[in-house]
């Protein structure tokens, strides 16, 4: 066999039709596509067009959501280690890092991390340093007497710690404000009390010197009247003698 006798097997390749090439070629004409209309013409796209009633894609319901912070990690299973580690391409007496993995092929492309699974068996003492890892997988290491540190904030238990963590601090705070304000808010009525006691004995004072003063012009006045009156009394009995 020659370079120049090699063929496709048949039936492999289908020939592309041949459209326009007159009525002899059996697609003369309008080359398949029928008279006239929309679809007829290029550039049309009717996909999901249903004549102008509610396309099939607007009556269904919606359902969930996407989480565009969710993470797509590159998955590891404890058997596919102890195959690598019995095939050479991984030192068990080293730690067993995402790019010692990377390098023996476990995984082709990192992604957002390694996460690392108890499917399989194994034998070997690891230390494995992966961005998360399940809980079964953890127990597995460690029976082999090995361990697993979790380098990345994957972890579903120690975030849920955290966000609890950080909820106490946001409540402690509250109330702290709360106690502030309510302390600021005792000592302003204290203040204001203690001004009005202060206001109040400030008018008591001005009244009782106002009434004194009241009670020194009566009397005054009382003092001027009888002795008008004895002057007059005297100036009578002058007349009379007179």
């Amino acid at each position: 066999m020659k370079l120049n006798q090699l063929r496709d097997n048949p039936g492999s390749r289908k020939a592309a039709r041949r459209l326009g090439r007159g009525n002899g070629s059996g697609r003369g004409g309008t080359s398949g596509r029928g008279h006239k209309g929309q679809k007829s013409r290029s550039g049309v796209s009717l996909l999901g067009f249903e004549g102008g009633q509610m396309p099939l894609y607007r009556r269904l319901p919606k359902r969930g959501f996407k989480n565009p912070f969710r993470k797509n990690y590159a998955v590891v299973n404890i058997g596919s280690l102890q195959r690598a580690v019995d095939a050479g391409r991984l030192d068990a007496s080293k730690p067993v890092s995402e790019e010692a993995v990377l390098a023996a092929g476990l995984v082709k492309n990192r992604r957002d991390g390694v996460r690392l699974l108890a499917k399989g068996a194994l034998n070997a003492k690891l230390t494995i340093e992966v961005t998360g890892a399940s809980e079964a997988a953890k127990a597995a290491v460690a029976a082999a007497g090995g361990k697993v540190v979790v380098t990345g904030r994957e972890d579903a238990k120690a975030r849920k710690a955290e966000k609890a963590e950080q909820a106490a601090a946001r409540k402690a705070g509250k109330v702290e404000k709360a106690e502030r304000a309510a302390a600021g808010k005792e000592g302003k009525e204290e203040k204001e009390t203690k001004a009005g006691k202060k206001g109040g004995k400030d008018k008591a004072g001005k009244a009782s010197e106002v009434a004194g003063k009241a009670d020194e012009a009566k009397k005054a006045d009382k003092g001027e009247k009888s002795g008008k009156q004895d002057k007059g009394g005297e100036d009578a009995a002058g007349e009379g003698e007179g």
